[in-house]
């Protein structure tokens, strides 16, 4: 285990016009750990996700990865922005699970597990059909390979597209509100996988989502967002038994209550 963070945001802020969406952040998130973000709509969660695949370009600041810059690139000593030949290698350990599958419906399951892991990894299509089929075997689908997104439900939709993403082998998976789209019947099925991710690989996963008592129990640090900003975090039994901001508080009781 290293000291060195696997993922570091170093004063990063993200801005619309005159919307400062993430306000100077930092977070370091240590090889392995598993951190949920939480907070209300538009405090800027699902950014910080979307700058960590780079969807979003950042105003300020340097997002590193395993101790290499992600946004930026060494040149005479200097960082410089990336162009995107640096930016694709270091992405390349990140993978990420949105709220809508984005899974290509025109392929089967298996198919969109090989598609990238072929065309972008170079891998042998023998090679990650065997992948594919191990990981849509590890999330209860080894009977629907063959199925297109049409003909699977939500939650089967939501699987594939948790196996397509480690297919890829990355280091580091960011769920982005993975359960938010599906029927709540559906829900327990997907969070079951994402457990199983985290007990059985060696993974730095990142998180935001609006079940409580799942980042409750999963999570190793819990980040509570306020208006781009890191309001507070601790361990789970720490933030929602005994929270120490009044603005963690109110938020607390409000999605507690709701729940």
């Amino acid at each position: 285990m290293t000291d060195q963070p696997m993922v570091r945001f170093d004063n990063v802020s993200k801005r619309y016009g005159p919307l400062t969406v993430l306000d100077g952040l930092n977070l370091d998130i240590m090889r392995g750990e598993k951190v949920s973000v939480i907070g209300p709509s538009g405090s800027g969660k699902t950014t910080v996700l979307r700058m960590l695949m780079t969807l979003e370009k950042i105003n300020d600041g340097v997002i590193w990865v395993e101790g290499e810059p992600l946004t930026h690139m060494e040149r005479n000593g200097k960082l410089v922005p990336a162009d995107l030949a640096h930016v694709r290698r270091v992405r390349g350990k990140i993978g990420m699970v949105f709220q809508s599958f984005n899974l290509f419906p025109h392929m089967t399951a298996m198919q969109n597990c090989i598609e990238a892991p072929v065309t972008v990894l170079g891998m042998k299509r023998a090679e990650a059909e065997a992948r594919a089929a191990e990981l849509l075997g590890m999330v209860g689908l080894s009977q629907k390979k063959d199925h297109y997104p049409s003909q699977l439900s939500g939650g089967q939709q939501q699987r594939v597209a948790i196996a397509r993403a480690l297919a890829m082998r990355p280091k580091i998976m960011l769920f982005d509100e993975v359960t938010s789209a599906l029927d709540p019947e559906l829900v327990g099925e997907v969070l079951q996988v994402i457990r199983q991710i985290g007990r059985e690989h060696d993974l730095t996963m990142l998180m935001v989502t609006h079940q409580m008592g799942f980042a409750r129990e999963f999570s190793d640090r819990v980040c509570f967002f306020y208006q781009g900003k890191i309001c507070e975090q601790g361990p789970p039994a720490e933030l929602f038994g005994a929270p120490k901001n009044e603005r963690t508080r109110q938020f607390l009781n409000a999605v507690l209550e709701a729940g």
